[in-house]
């Protein structure tokens, strides 16, 4: 989705999450792209809970900080969104032209969304005529449907407003993850790769087949809930829990304790993740996944790639939203890259869009 204004075309990506703020610029350089500025805030816990902004007023002082120890000048913006108050589905419909879709795509699109039809914006993509072998498939077209709440797009409009920001693009999480990718990876045709993006309130789930979209799914469990269960059990305030997390010492807390609340966290995550895939292979064309690719902060948790392989029998990797980005040999420290790298992945995404795009 984007939004009418008039300005030049350079823009940076700003991945806004529960946990942390994180703001990606590139620069296109022939096929590729230039890491320009790469910066992250954490957020206090209680300033957005499950995507919802609770005080805007200091994500925004958040935001403004982040810009000018960054040293950011570009005004425009992309944004992301997720979580209950998105939409995503393929659907299929009789085969028209876009221009035509797009008269009638509110109709259309009004028995699959749970929503009154007025409180949402709609955007959709037309992947391509049904194959003559699919059920119901003459004359028929698959569609990518995507509908926000309009209270959740200008939530989030308003606060970046107020940071002193032009808001361009507003896109989903799970595509700013396939760009993300797409810029990052070899794609191969029949290759089928699942995004896993796991925050701090929830995870989001993208499978790709050959790099394009196949399947989506958000998951109401993100690090958040590891968090409390350590804050709960050993009375710690969120810093410390945090610190806990990550195994380091803290005063009157079993490390031992602490790794086996992570392994049932970790387990959850998984076995969600296991869930999804085979109801993808039960309702797709593909009865496998090659790989498993995860991103956000949760994803750092220790002993969650061996587990997550374990449970789903698919190799699973760390992202590297960096993997073919151009680093100038000055400016950037290449330790805080690798470490801070997975949770760039929708930043990165978002930062590859242009003025203009879809």
């Amino acid at each position: 989705m984007k939004i009418p204004f008039m300005a030049h075309k350079g823009l940076f990506g700003l991945d806004i999450g529960s946990g942390a703020i994180k703001l990606v610029q590139l620069k296109k350089v022939g096929k590729g792209y230039r890491l320009v500025k790469f910066g992250v805030k954490v957020l206090d816990p209680e300033l957005i809970v499950d995507g919802s902004i609770v005080d805007s007023g200091r994500v925004v002082a958040a935001l403004k900080d982040l810009i000018a120890e960054q040293g950011v000048k570009e005004k425009n913006v992309a944004f992301s969104v997720s979580g209950h108050s998105v939409i995503v589905k393929k659907i299929n419909l009789p085969a028209m032209t876009e221009d035509d879709l797009a008269e009638a795509i509110k109709w259309e699109a009004e028995q699959y969304i749970p929503f009154d039809i007025n409180d949402v914006n709609i955007d959709f993509h037309i992947l391509g005529p049904l194959t003559p072998d699919t059920p119901g498939g003459a004359d028929k077209m698959e569609v990518l449907l995507v509908a926000v709440k309009k209270d959740k797009i200008t939530e989030y409009t308003n606060m970046v407003i107020e940071a002193g920001l032009q808001p361009v693009i507003v896109d989903v999480d799970v595509f700013s993850l396939e760009n993300m990718y797409a810029a990052n990876y070899d794609v191969t045709p029949d290759e089928v790769v699942a995004l896993v993006n796991i925050g701090a309130s929830g995870t989001n789930m993208n499978i790709l087949h050959g790099g394009a979209f196949s399947f989506t799914r958000d998951i109401a469990i993100g690090g958040d809930k590891c968090n409390e269960a350590i804050q709960r059990d050993f009375h710690l305030q969120y810093d410390d829990a945090e610190r806990a997390k990550r195994l380091e010492a803290v005063d009157d807390v079993d490390t031992q304790a602490v790794q086996g609340m992570i392994n049932h966290f970790n387990a959850e995550i998984a076995t969600e993740v296991v869930r999804s895939l085979d109801y993808y292979k039960a309702t797709s064309n593909h009865d496998h996944i090659d790989r498993i690719i995860i991103s956000g902060g949760a994803c750092k948790l220790p002993g969650l790639v061996e587990q997550m392989g374990e449970k789903t029998g698919v190799p699973v990797e760390m992202a590297n939203p960096f993997n073919k980005i151009e680093i100038p040999p000055k400016g950037f420290d290449m330790n805080f890259l690798r470490e801070m790298g997975p949770l760039a992945a929708v930043g990165v995404g978002l930062a590859v869009r242009q003025v203009g795009d879809r």
